[in-house]
């Protein structure tokens, strides 16, 4: 028997919906408030309380239904996920308009949910994000996760895709078993590798199946679970799975504008004195992403790290251009 001394105890939302649910026999209620429940704990260190309540339910899950449990078969080379401190915040981040609102508002969303279920709404809690790669989709869940103090759970793919039958669901399953008991971002790259279109008719019935799997996962998660998706191929998605996401945030190549504000940043970051006005700068590079321009600036500065002071700022800058400009670029998709 579990005993909750007075500072442990949940809010009391939670335990009228605890009630409700053991009046109604609504498992799927109880499931979700005793998960809201261990979450808050964990939240609060409360590990050990946390372990046992969830220990508890999936104890009656498995004498209630035991066959139509997913089991998690075959051997893994690694864990199916990885969890970090976030350390990156928001506003680190050069990011167009609508996408700095739309985080904010998550946010906020999240950090004053009680509020929102005094008046009988959840906050929003599922993020899409779009865009060509290196521009940022990974680095604004990481900051998301930050902003609401909670830890960010990355997807290994190598270990959720399995070869057999049934092996991936049953993978996603136990992965979405472990982050309902949590406060945390869940950050599922690549996103389009699970979600594909099921009318693809060159898709086999097994990612037809994943897919299916993928979408009752999302619709069951707990609001206190971020699901933050991205993707680099939007166009290959099946069309139930853009209506699960009340957040939808396009990430785009950076603009000269987004360009000159980054290099400001970092030369203000690292005390350069550039000789060069910061969009002039981001006018000569041309870079195609983000993840280029913080490579460039990086770049720059190992060469005045190495350089010890025999060559300036401004000629250490000039040389990395010009060798910049020599580099292959990647062929436009279009």
């Amino acid at each position: 028997m579990i005993f909750l001394t007075a500072e442990q105890m949940p809010r009391s939302d939670l335990l009228l919906s605890l009630v409700r649910a053991s009046k109604r026999g609504d498992r799927s209620l109880l499931q979700k408030t005793v998960e809201a429940i261990a979450a808050e704990e964990r939240a609060k260190k409360h590990h050990v309380l946390a372990d046992q309540l969830i220990g508890i339910l999936k104890e009656s899950n498995d004498t209630v239904v035991p066959d139509n449990q997913p089991k998690f078969n075959g051997a893994l080379h690694g864990p199916l996920w990885y969890e970090m401190t976030p350390s990156r915040s928001l506003s680190s981040l050069v990011l167009p308009d609508s996408v700095t609102v739309g985080c904010a508002e998550l946010v906020e969303e999240q950090m004053r949910a009680d509020l929102l279920r005094s008046h009988g709404l959840e906050p929003r809690n599922r993020v899409l994000l779009t865009g060509p790669p290196g521009n940022g989709k990974t680095a604004l869940a990481e900051a998301l996760a930050e902003g609401m103090s909670v830890p960010l759970v990355i997807v290994r793919y190598e270990s959720i895709i399995g070869s057999y039958l049934g092996e991936t669901s049953s993978r996603l399953s136990k992965l979405f078993d472990y982050v309902r008991g949590r406060h945390c971002v869940l950050f599922l790259d690549e996103f389009d590798t699970l979600g594909k279109e099921r009318g693809d008719e060159r898709e086999t019935g097994e990612i037809k199946r994943v897919v299916s799997t993928l979408l009752l996962q999302v619709d069951a998660i707990p609001t206190h679970v971020v699901v933050v998706a991205a993707t680099n191929h939007h166009e290959t998605l099946d069309r139930a799975v853009w209506r699960r996401f009340q957040l939808r945030l396009a990430l785009p190549a950076p603009s000269l504008e987004q360009a000159t504000t980054w290099i400001e940043r970092e030369a203000k970051r690292f005390d350069w004195d550039t000789g060069f006005a910061a969009k002039t700068l981001a006018t000569k590079l041309a870079a195609s992403s983000f993840s280029e321009l913080e490579d460039f600036c990086l770049d720059v500065q190992r060469r005045i790290v190495l350089a010890q002071g025999e060559l300036k700022t401004t000629e250490i800058i000039a040389k990395r251009l010009a060798y910049w400009s020599q580099r292959v670029k990647p062929k436009d998709p279009r």
